[in-house]
């Protein structure tokens, strides 16, 4: 669907690139996570491959084609949600779906029946000068879905909502890909990647650092062992076991059989973890935090 071939790309008036060395394949029906903390370079990846920054060196293909041979009909076959919303704050939500439709050649869901998806059905008809942040991103999502694009680019769709309506855009985002949407997601919450990506791509200083899946990467991570509470003498205690054998560990079966047992579980390790163990970084952390 598009691959990213030794990209890199430096702001106007900067010294270092924003994006170095990019190299990235996303297959037909992927849901692909990019995580990195603020200024890691999600941003900027995501706007490369889309089309809105040029000036770049290395190789960007779309669909197939060069992406800098595509014209006003690669925007035709793709949708994008920013992180910053940007609609027109005078004009209410179903106006501002309309106007966006109509630049589109291809047909596009009605207002309403994209605003039910995201929430926003009672809302059509208020401006979104009086939306709150999560209500506008959920606009954003909106614009992002009307039109049926094979390819989706949202940035950051979650920030700013309650469980709610996370979990609603959460539940579109798999309902996509299951019609066959490919989704390029990129973002700094841990458990949103966790629970969406087939694959997720750690990005640090503009470079990739690691991609597979998150089950792959928790397994590779994480200790292959088990933590066992339990109470005992009044008091909650802990034991841990090598996952290796567990089954026939006659200490494990026997506290099972003669303790209660509060909490068991594996200790695989977060992504959270993973990202700090390969980049030295934590998602919340910025690349000036980290260098004061």
């Amino acid at each position: 669907m598009i691959t990213a071939q030794n990209v890199s790309f430096t702001y106007p008036g900067t010294a270092n690139p924003a994006v170095s060395v990019l190299n990235l394949t996303i297959e037909s029906g992927e849901v692909v996570g990019l995580l990195g903390p603020s200024g890691a370079g999600k941003s900027t990846t995501q706007k490369l491959l889309i089309g809105l920054l040029r000036g770049y060196t290395g190789q960007i293909t779309a669909f197939g084609r060069d992406l800098a041979s595509w014209g006003r009909d690669y925007y035709e076959r793709i949708g994008v949600s920013f992180e910053l919303p940007n609609h027109f704050q005078k004009l209410t939500a179903r106006e501002n779906l309309a106007y966006f439709a109509s630049l589109y050649r291809r047909a596009s869901m009605p207002p309403a029946e994209v605003l039910a998806q995201v929430g926003l059905a009672d809302d059509a008809n208020t401006p979104v000068e009086q939306f709150s942040k999560g209500m506008k991103n959920r606009l954003s999502v909106a614009r992002a879905l009307q039109h049926n694009p094979e390819l989706l680019f949202l940035d950051e769709p979650t920030s700013g909502l309650d469980p709610v309506n996370a979990r609603r855009i959460k539940d579109i985002i798999r309902a996509r890909q299951a019609a066959g949407t490919t989704v390029f997601l990129t973002t700094h919450a841990m458990s949103v990647a966790d629970e969406l990506c087939d694959r997720v791509a750690f990005i640090a200083d503009g470079q990739i650092a690691l991609i597979d899946s998150p089950r792959a990467l928790k397994l590779r991570y994480g200790a292959p062992r088990v933590g066992v509470e339990y109470q005992g003498n009044g008091q909650l205690r802990r034991a841990d076991f090598a996952l290796d054998g567990l089954g026939n560990n006659a200490t494990f079966l026997r506290l099972l059989r003669e303790q209660s047992v509060q909490t068991i579980h594996t200790q695989e390790a977060t992504l959270d973890d993973i990202f700090i163990q390969v980049t030295g970084r934590s998602l919340g952390e910025s690349p000036i935090r980290a260098a004061a």
